[in-house]
């Protein structure tokens, strides 16, 4: 897998943003490089948001919305944990049906006394610890369970998150509206839900200063968003729009995607650049708008002025075939592609069983499925351990190659067509596919999810596609295991001396692993019918044309669809915007790079972690490692990792992110 700048830094870096904001205690083993960052000018724009003020602040908080009630707190004895269910976080909410939160909370930080009704009225206690951590320093983690962009259902029921209450965390359950509502739906229910929980900043448990996101697929992407657009201006009429807590931060600390199915603006370019030439049967006006758009595509990350770690400028040539298949940023790929290859077989003992775990990838979930629900919402520990590395002595294979739609039916609504009696349409707190051939477990183990064909129910559209490589069996060696990837026309080559591999294309690669599974064009398709479709639709379910990049292409060409995409991206939503104004609001790069009108516009998170798998067919490498990069030279601490395997190894389902310990 490719391993890009292990979080060493995290424990410190956190400790740092803790103290800087609230003044905290600071560990011993942290005191040091403490001092010495204090003394230093904040050199990014990251750490000058972190170091300007306490995100906490809620001095200048607007609403007329009440503060968590102390009084009524439910317990769970198995356990140990104090809870409150149903809490509305936004004032006029659009749709009451998901726009409230669930906070489960460790009981050693609350000091209770019964009411003699069931419920219990707490104070916090300060003193006691839960594995480190106080009632005061305990990081708060916010699942974003949306693949596809769906909505999240709000937790109805007190369901199990022990794997987070155990290891001293907060964790708060916070529905969302799905994409039938219409970008920005999602993001801004997730943001007042995020703003209220810091509203209540000392009057609950947990540093509100220290708040991570996690999700996968198009809750990768929210996640992700979340991290990168705190405090956008951009989200202000969304967020009055239902009444949310403002004059109060919606920043976070720390952001985890795995397969983040972002970068929307460009991902139908960047899709056709790496795996158009995978397509067969193409009419003559199909073959030209995917040259077209990879044409596009090159003058698009021209544009950016994007660099690699070393500050060179990225950018793209025409090759001889008319692709756009060399230049700088070619080459970078050809890297990331390489060395997440190579550092899967360093990592990788022979003989290999590529079936091991066959059910958590074709479900495209973390190991042992361990991504469903609220459980196995960090799979194998996203943030690493103490070291910066990784979790309770498990090796980096990590990734799972099927990301967009792990979970979910999509309808944004009701859970595989459950009526309303059932919880009021609500899979209480579960993933909404949770009925689809999963057990309801409840627990934080997902169990019964391993065995899901996600992709079989996420309504997003694919084509079945058989023209790459098959991998299956035990291989007895690494040499093996390459014959088998070249099966169909040498694609690798390698040296067993040193143990290494080298790609020969970056089209010989798609051609044999990384084949078009989307039509034309992937995300914003001709008919309107993609998920993403109706994710910038209107809020009726319908989908609406929002790629301005294609548009052109298709103006240029004399396309019959031009028309439809210029009514859409010039067709205006309840709040008087645009396409193209609520497109920037989920492109992250609009935020990171200098080049874009939106650069130090937000308040991006110090902490990201990255990962994907270089075969997975929903969204293109590059769109993720662009991600990646501009978050790098915005100054972000970032963990990438790109893995380079077609199955992965099962291994413990829910890992701790225990870096982010107040004890380092």
């Amino acid at each position: 897998m490719f391993k890009r700048k292990a979080l060493t830094a995290f424990v410190v870096g956190t400790s740092l943003a803790m103290t800087a904001c609230n003044g905290a205690s600071i560990p011993e083993a942290a005191e040091s490089s403490v001092s010495e960052a204090s003394a230093a000018e904040p050199s990014t724009a990251v750490e000058a948001a972190a170091e300007s003020q306490s995100r906490s602040d809620t001095s200048q908080a607007i609403t007329d919305l009440d503060k968590i009630d102390n009084s009524k707190w439910l317990y769970n004895e198995s356990d140990n944990v104090y809870y409150q269910l149903g809490i509305s976080y936004c004032e006029t909410p659009a749709d009451e049906n998901y726009e409230e939160l669930a906070i489960i909370v460790p009981a050693a930080y609350m000091d209770a006394s019964a009411n003699g009704d069931g419920t219990y009225t707490c104070t916090l206690n300060t003193a006691a610890e839960v594995a480190g951590y106080t009632a005061l320093t305990a990081p708060i983690v916010f699942p974003v369970d949306t693949p596809g962009y769906s909505a999240q259902n709000p937790m109805t029921e007190y369901k199990s998150v022990s794997d987070y209450t155990d290891a001293g965390f907060i964790y708060v359950h916070a529905g969302c509206r799905g994409r039938d509502a219409g970008a920005p739906a999602g993001v801004t229910d997730l943001k007042a839900a995020i703003r209220y929980i810091r509203y209540n900043s000392g009057n609950i448990a947990g540093d509100t200063d220290r708040i991570f996101t996690f999700g996968m697929s198009g809750g990768g992407a929210q996640s992700t968003l979340l991290g990168v657009t705190g405090d956008s201006d951009l989200y202000n009429d969304y967020l009055e729009a239902i009444g949310a807590v403002m004059g109060v931060s919606d920043a976070v600390l720390g952001s985890q995607g795995w397969c983040p199915i972002t970068s929307l603006d460009s991902a139908d370019e960047a899709y056709e650049w790496m795996m158009g030439t995978t397509r067969s049967g193409l009419t003559d006006e199909e073959q030209s708008i995917s040259d077209g758009m990879t044409e596009a595509y090159a003058a698009y990350i021209n544009s950016l002025s994007l660099t690699d770690t070393d500050g060179n400028v990225l950018t793209l040539e025409e090759s001889e075939d008319g692709r756009y298949q060399a230049g700088s940023y070619y080459e970078y790929m050809v890297d990331v592609i390489e060395e997440s290859l190579n550092n899967f077989l360093a990592d990788t003992t022979f003989p290999y069983d590529s079936d091991v775990s066959s059910q958590g990838h074709q479900a495209g979930m973390g190991p042992d499925g361990g991504f469903g629900g609220f459980g196995g919402g960090m799979p194998e520990g996203q943030m690493g351990d103490s070291k910066g590395e990784k979790p309770d002595g498990q090796t980096d294979k990590r990734m799972g190659d099927k990301p967009d739609g792990q979970a979910g039916n999509f309808d944004g609504k009701k859970p595989n067509g459950q009526s309303d009696s059932s919880e009021g349409g609500k899979s209480d707190g579960q993933p909404e596919n949770a009925a689809a051939g999963a057990s309801d477990q409840g627990s934080s183990s997902a169990a019964g999810t391993a065995d899901v064909d996600y992709t079989a129910i996420d309504d997003i559209a694919r084509t079945e596609n058989n023209s790459g490589v098959s991998i299956s069996g035990t291989y007895e060696t690494a040499q093996d295991y390459i014959d088998a990837l070249n099966a169909n026309g040498t694609w690798v080559t390698y040296d067993a001396e040193t143990n290494t591999a080298a790609i020969t294309s970056i089209a010989d690669f798609a051609e044999a692993v990384k084949t078009a599974s989307k039509g034309i064009a992937a995300f914003d398709q001709l008919d309107e019918s993609q998920g993403e479709n109706v994710l910038f639709g209107y809020g009726d379910g319908n989908g609406a044309h929002f790629d301005s990049i294609l548009s052109s292409v298709l103006s240029e060409l004399g396309s019959a669809y031009a028309s439809d995409y210029e009514e859409d991206l010039s067709t205006e939503d309840s709040l008087g915007h645009t396409v193209d104004y609520r497109l920037n609001m989920y492109s992250p790069l609009y935020y990171l790079l200098e080049s874009q009108e939106g650069y130090e516009t937000s308040n991006v998170a110090r902490y990201f972690r990255i990962n994907t798998g270089i075969w997975q067919s929903d969204t293109a490498v590059n769109t993720e490692a662009n991600l990646v990069l501009a978050l790098e030279n915005y100054g972000s601490d970032v963990d990438y990792i790109s893995y380079g395997g077609r199955n992965i190894p099962r291994q413990k389902e829910v890992g701790i992110p225990q870096q982010i310990s107040s004890n380092g």
